[in-house]
C-alpha cells in the first residue's frame, strides 16, 4: 500500500515539473553577397522541425539573392540556435551559433547576411 501512495505521489510532482510547450513561428530572412554562386541555401538547428544533420531549404524571394525560410516550433524555450548554409557548407566555422531570441508575440523576424555574425 505504501508504494502505491508513494508512486502516486512522484507522478504528480513530476508532472509538475515539466514546461508548457507553445508555438513558436520565426521567419528567417537571409540576404547572400551578389557575388556568390549559389546553389542551395539551407538553416540548420538545435531544435524540430530543424536539425543539425539536414538542411531546411530557404527559398529565393526576390532578385537580390534574398532568401526566406519560415519555420514553427514547438517550444518551452525562449531561444534557439542556428546556422545557415551556401551549397551544404556551414557558415561561420569556429564561431558561436547565431541566437535567435523569441518574441513574446509568437512570430519573430530574423534578419542576417551569409558569413557575417550578428553584431
Amino acid at each position: 500500500m505504501n508504494k502505491i501512495v508513494v508512486l502516486i505521489i512522484s507522478c504528480f510532482i513530476m508532472s509538475g515539473c515539466v514546461q508548457k510547450a507553445y508555438k513558436q513561428t520565426v521567419i528567417y530572412t537571409l540576404k547572400v553577397p551578389g557575388q556568390t554562386e549559389v546553389k542551395s541555401i539551407g538553416i540548420r538547428g538545435n531544435d524540430k522541425p530543424l536539425s543539425w544533420e539536414q538542411d531546411t531549404r530557404l527559398e529565393k524571394i526576390n532578385g537580390d539573392n534574398v532568401y526566406q525560410a519560415k519555420v514553427t516550433y514547438l517550444t518551452g524555450y525562449k531561444f534557439t540556435e542556428v546556422k545557415f548554409t551556401l551549397n551544404g557548407e556551414y557558415e561561420l566555422q569556429n564561431v558561436p551559433n547565431r541566437r535567435v531570441e523569441f518574441k513574446n508575440s509568437r512570430i519573430t523576424y530574423y534578419n542576417a547576411v551569409f558569413n557575417q555574425p550578428v553584431k
